[in-house]
């Protein structure tokens, strides 16, 4: 009999999995909390449920778990790099950071992605729900950290792996467990529109940052590829739709390439874009440079947010976290080199 993923589960799963092997229902509340408020990495830990109950457990069920192969401490700013060993030997990477506010983790969702260093060794598999919330609890466990806040935005396209994400957002916030809430979680995405009209549909609370990188479509596809299958309209319809469905502002990502994007024409054709839009947030990034991209970073971020800022839009510079152990933004890859 093939077990079941029991930190893959949401709360309403795990009671009527425990309702169908002949368990009382007040079984999943204890069993959730053990998993998910305590942590424990196998059923023996959970000691106020009966050796009979935990050893049926065992039969029906099995606990996720990552191994750490790799981790790196910036000597700069504390950020902590994990390369994780997903259970069939592919790996991911988390980063760990430290702000004045409290501790962020950023997390993969796939293994390879779209547009980051991981790109170069392409797309493998999308992640489950347990192997995105392992990369919390384990980081916290090793790190002696606890995180405040989630970023979806390390390896992969979140929106497409949109069924494990959303339901690992429902067990992370379940009030039985973690508790988080989703407004202490971010969700970035390269530009799916119709994943982020479904999003919207769902009001989660969650804050969403679209990767942007270009206010025109031939610019954008030329960074992106992405655009070439939802152009920068159908983008930016989705995210005025996702402003007024949900009442969250949305955040712009715009990582600024010398001598590609980071000129005043930009900058104005930037401002006509999304100033219609009404409230939003646009996140200059100092790119990342990478050993396997031709892309440099630009000399011009604070003359690029001035003129943003000139009319009135909300721009600010990213603080770059972890550049010295390749973790900062751009940086992630699924191997060990």
């Amino acid at each position: 009999m093939e077990k079941t993923d029991i930190l893959s589960l949401s709360y309403e799963e795990l009671e009527r999995k425990l309702l169908q092997i002949g368990e009382k229902k007040f079984r999943a509340l204890q069993v959730f909390q053990w998993l998910h408020d305590k942590k424990v990495p196998s059923f023996d830990k959970m000691t106020n449920i009966s050796a009979q109950t935990r050893a049926l457990l065992e039969e029906e069920f099995y606990i996720n778990s990552l191994k750490i192969q790799k981790r790196l401490v910036s000597s700069i700013d504390n950020t902590v790099k994990y390369l994780y060993v997903l259970p069939d030997g592919n790996k991911a990477e988390t980063v760990l950071m430290e702000y004045h506010h409290g501790n962020s983790i950023c997390l993969s969702t796939q293994v390879g992605c779209k547009f980051c260093a991981s790109t170069k060794a392409g797309f493998v598999r999308n992640l489950e729900p347990s192997e995105i919330l392992l990369q919390i609890y384990e980081s916290e466990r090793d790190s002696g950290r606890s995180v405040d806040s989630v970023v979806l935005m390390g390896i992969g396209e979140p929106l497409d792996n949109f069924d494990n994400v959303v339901k690992f957002l429902h067990i992370i916030s379940h009030k039985s467990g973690r508790n988080m809430s989703l407004r202490h979680i971010s969700l970035s995405t390269c530009g799916l529109a119709d994943k982020i009209r479904k999003l919207a549909e769902m009001k989660l609370g969650l804050t969403l940052s679209v990767s942007l990188h270009a206010p025109t479509d031939e610019k954008r596809s030329s960074i992106m590829p992405v655009n070439k299958k939802y152009p920068i309209k159908e983008l930016i319809s989705a995210c005025d739709n996702y402003f007024k469905t949900t009442g969250r502002r949305i955040s712009f990502e715009f990582a600024l390439i010398k001598g590609v994007n980071d000129d005043t024409e930009t900058a104005r054709e930037l401002i006509a874009l999304l100033k219609p839009l009404g409230v939003c947030h646009i996140n200059l990034i100092p790119i990342n440079e990478i050993r396997e991209g031709d892309y440099k970073k630009s000399e011009f971020v604070e003359s690029f947010k001035k003129i943003l800022c000139g009319s009135d839009l909300n721009a600010t510079v990213r603080r770059t976290l972890g550049a010295d152990i390749e973790a900062a933004c751009g940086q992630l890859r699924r191997d060990n080199t």
